[in-house]
């Protein structure tokens, strides 16, 4: 009897495969029957891992569990494009890795997992005479309850904080509020690229996998990628500059912790250096499992102002195509000085690896794109190559964005396409009940800009890219 291997999470099924209805998806991924190929014909490698290096800041391999299933391989190559791409004899390192952590999310046994931090963490919050400074991406708070036994997509954001209060923090804010500065400084680099017709098509730059797979694979591409930091790294630059002098604190002494989706993030922190810690959903929720925190018992919480406040606009940031939507809504303002009558932009959103649509905003067609999985924004590169003409790209390295990152809930009793659905459907509801969907519009981005950054363009909220492909070899 035939069998066919899902090329994205490495599930066989046996049988008569064509008798299945078009409509058919993996059960265990949730993807479609185009991405099964007959076992003979398939690349995966049924008993090969993929090797984690021990200087690896995001994730950790421990061969004891390993039960040589080859899920790991199977999604770095068919899901995120990266091996198979390189000649491993070449390189200077054992493993080319993009810090995504989406091999630990397909890893059944655990063998592969994010590399922890918490503990250490854990030991420096006795010194008392340090400031710990929280901040919480968008889709943790749809995700983190899935934890401790709540539905998927469950909103939770007061528990969220309440936690990490419990936990020891000082202070916690909302990284939204880094969304909508990245939107602020992106949109209006958006505009300034349209207006003199260079360096386009505009490719996001907030996700750290993505920036790096660039590095590596496309160097010739990087003057393309938006000079934005990350949401999670421009909050973070706030916090040790202009919070700190508003609060008459010691910058050295503040220890910023990010709370991610991401395992990639981990690397972020060594690159950009804007925050310190950085604990992934999953290692979060080990931690209050450890100091035996009842997550459902916990009564909500606020964030704390000055930098607590977030758009509905930076809280999509948390699902595929939120980038691109929450940057036309202030493009169209920084090109007209008025607001959006119609502002959902419905055709780019999808969390299926790939959509274009053509959009007006401020009365320019502009062409755009919204990609996850990395192995799907090697297509639309290679169709750039060819011709192809788009004005912003916005690329994720995980399949449906943040709220499907690395170091999210593992699913057991669905699959990861109904995981991503929930999710993004509490995402999308939040934004739809927020007071200011307009990051423009939101009060406390006001005041930090009139109080503190002035312009736009600060060096503390941009960065710049580095030509990695020489690990290669």
């Amino acid at each position: 009897m035939a069998k066919y291997v899902c090329q994205v999470c490495g599930y066989v099924f046996e049988g008569d495969f064509d008798a299945l209805d078009e409509d058919w998806t993996c059960p265990m991924c949730g993807v479609g029957k185009q991405f099964f190929e007959k076992a003979e014909q398939a690349e995966r490698e049924e008993t090969v891992y993929i090797d984690v290096d021990d200087d690896n800041p995001s994730i950790t391999r421990d061969p004891s569990k390993c039960v040589k299933c080859g899920n790991c391989k199977s999604v770095c190559r068919f899901k995120q494009g990266v091996y198979g791409h390189y000649d491993i004899q070449k390189c200077k390192c054992k493993t080319v890795c993009i810090d995504c952590g989406q091999c630990s999310v397909a890893c059944p046994s655990g063998a592969i997992s994010y590399k922890n931090h918490y503990l250490a963490l854990e030991k420096l919050m006795k010194d008392k005479s340090k400031v710990f400074v929280f901040q919480t991406a968008p889709s943790v708070r749809v995700s983190l309850a899935e934890e401790f036994g709540g539905e998927k997509g469950e909103i939770c954001t007061g528990k969220v904080v309440a936690a990490l209060r419990a936990l020891g923090a000082n202070y916690v804010f909302d990284t939204t509020f880094g969304a909508d500065m990245t939107i602020m400084e992106e949109a209006h680099e958006l505009v300034e690229r349209l207006k003199s017709g260079k360096n386009l098509p505009m490719f996001t730059s907030c996700c750290p996998g993505w920036v790096k797979f660039a590095e590596i694979f496309f160097p010739e591409k990087l003057h393309l990628l938006s000079t934005c930091k990350s949401p999670i790294s421009m909050l973070g630059s706030m916090i040790k500059t202009y919070w700190a002098s508003q609060m008459g604190i010691d910058s050295k002494n503040i220890v910023s912790v990010a709370i991610t989706p991401c395992t990639a993030k981990k690397a972020e922190a060594l690159r950009e250096n804007d925050y310190d810690f950085v604990l992934p959903v999953r290692e979060l929720a080990d931690w209050m499992k450890q100091r035996g925190i009842n997550f459902k018992n916990l009564q909500n919480s606020a964030y704390d102002s000055l930098m607590g406040y977030g758009s509905g606009a930076g809280v999509i940031f948390g699902t595929s195509g939120g980038v691109m939507e929450a940057a036309l809504r202030s493009a169209h303002y920084f090109l007209t000085g008025e607001n959006l009558k119609e502002l959902e932009f419905k055709s780019v959103r999808s969390l299926d690896g790939f959509i274009e649509s053509e959009v007006s905003v401020g009365g320019k067609k502009l062409k755009v794109a919204v990609v996850s999985g990395l192995v799907n924004v090697r297509k639309v590169l290679a169709d750039i190559d060819k011709g192809k003409h788009y004005d912003f790209v916005e690329v994720m390295a995980c399949l449906g964005g943040c709220l499907a990152g690395g170091g999210q809930p593992k699913n057991i009793n669905v699959t990861n396409e109904e995981a991503r659905k929930k999710r993004s459907t509490s995402i999308y509801a939040l934004d739809e009940n927020s007071q200011v969907r307009f990051c423009h519009e939101n009060p406390e981005i006001k005041q930090l800009y009139s109080n503190f950054l002035k312009n736009f363009g600060s060096p503390l909220l941009h960065t710049h890219y580095t030509d990695r492909s020489d690990i290669l070899g």
